[in-house]
């Protein structure tokens, strides 16, 4: 059975998700590596916004694996990223 909560997080990772494709878009910037940051934050953000208070059902405690995942993929682009801005020969 699907909670009140779990179906507010739901709706709120994927219009999230959607409008970060929008946007991005329209902006003309449309690259997985955006997307995947983008909806990233956006997951954590409305993990955060639909908190339980007292209780973490069990869904939530699973969550963090993902979120966890999502952090080291995070990093890997982030990696990337920085090791293309560097000139050659620097590492």
């Amino acid at each position: 059975m699907v909670t009140r909560r779990r179906q507010r997080f739901i709706a709120g990772t994927l219009a999230w998700q959607l409008g970060t494709v929008l946007v991005l878009a329209l902006l003309g910037a449309l690259s997985f590596e955006l997307v995947f940051v983008v909806s990233l934050i956006g997951l954590l953000v409305v993990t955060e916004l639909t908190a339980p208070f007292a209780v973490t059902p069990a869904w939530r405690r699973r969550l963090m694996w993902v979120i966890g995942i999502g952090l080291l993929v995070f990093g890997y682009i982030v990696i990337r990223r920085i090791l293309a801005i560097l000139p050659p020969g620097v590492i």
